[in-house]
């Protein structure tokens, strides 16, 4: 099953990589970057999206390396 892959903070100074659904942490990272990094990896190994997080818990941007539904030309 396909999870998408999100980045959240972890605590005051460390990053997350959580699997959508999932109740445990795939990995802690002590930078945001490095959780991106390893995030975008589970992310394109699954064909699913990656959903960076910032400090305050919202979604500030999105990646999609699965299947996308729309048919764009150009």
């Amino acid at each position: 099953m396909n999870k998408n892959q999100h980045v959240v903070p972890h605590g005051n100074k460390k990053w997350a990589v959580k699997g959508e659904g999932n109740q445990k942490n795939t990995v802690i990272t002590g930078t945001q970057k490095e959780a991106i990094e390893k995030a975008r990896e589970i992310a394109k190994n699954q064909e699913s999206e990656l959903l960076i997080h910032g400090k305050n818990g919202a979604i500030r941007q999105k990646d999609s390396y699965g299947n996308d539904p729309k048919n764009i030309k150009g």
